[in-house]
């Protein structure tokens, strides 16, 4: 359901059952702010109006076809259904219920993760609103540039929100204990703007601070957690667009 919840394609219950399982799944809170932001960016390049039917073609297929999970097809094909496996889903909680139930430390323990992840997912959707707005700004611009092994990097830039937005496609994963840490660059000198996900190779970032008069961004490796100043030559520098 994570495209149709990008699309606001669902209708109020499903949306709200959505976004109380969004709260707990991190496959799914990353997927869908990466669909969020990349619905917005399309959005730019779309100026014909749809037929006013499409929109119902569209709802009915959502409704037909269905979609794999974010972990994969193997997961759907591990699912049980019906009555016989929501059956067997109701045994399984009561076991997992009773196991922690007996062993208080571990209910703390699970009750710390929930809250975690749910604290996480939270985060995670601020994120996307925030990367959605950038991209969907009026007076959003945009600069592309090959990165190196296939890679292509995109910058997004609103002066009007003083915000900008790295798109990478095909980025290598770094070395081992490594990450790509990203720059603003003020008249040569670097400003840090926050991490890449050393573990995905497309990702859609949203570069951390102000703008602050810089005139592009730079892409480095550095050991993994960043560092305060470039330890590495960039691996790429991207001119914000004027």
């Amino acid at each position: 359901m994570t495209g149709a919840y990008a699309l606001h394609a669902l209708p109020g219950e499903e949306r709200a059952r959505f976004e109380r399982h969004l709260a707990g799944c991190e496959p799914c809170a990353q997927e869908t702010a990466e669909l969020s932001a990349t619905a917005a960016r399309l959005g730019l390049a779309v100026t014909v109006s749809p037929a006013p039917a499409m929109r119902e073609r569209v709802l009915h297929r959502v409704s037909s076809v269905r979609q794999e999970s974010p972990d994969g097809p193997a997961a759907v094909r591990t699912g049980r259904s019906g009555p016989r496996g929501r059956l067997l889903s109701r045994w399984a909680l009561a076991a997992c219920l009773a196991a922690a139930a007996a062993l208080g430390g571990t209910t703390v323990w699970q009750h710390q993760r929930a809250e975690d992840a749910l604290s996480q997912a939270r985060r995670a959707r601020q994120g996307t609103a925030e990367i959605a707005a950038v991209l969907a700004a009026p007076d959003a611009r945009t600069r592309s540039a090959a990165l190196g092994d296939g890679a292509t990097g995109t910058v997004v830039v609103s002066q009007g929100r003083d915000q900008a937005v790295f798109v990478v496609a095909g980025m290598a994963h770094p070395a081992a204990g490594k990450v790509y840490q990203l720059w603003f660059d003020d008249a040569g000198t670097m400003r840090s703007a926050g991490l890449m996900d050393p573990d995905r190779t497309d990702q859609a970032v949203l570069l951390k601070g102000g703008l602050d008069g810089a005139s592009g961004l730079g892409v480095t490796v550095e050991p993994a957690g960043g560092s305060s100043a470039p330890t590495t030559p960039p691996l790429a520098l991207l001119g914000f667009p004027a």
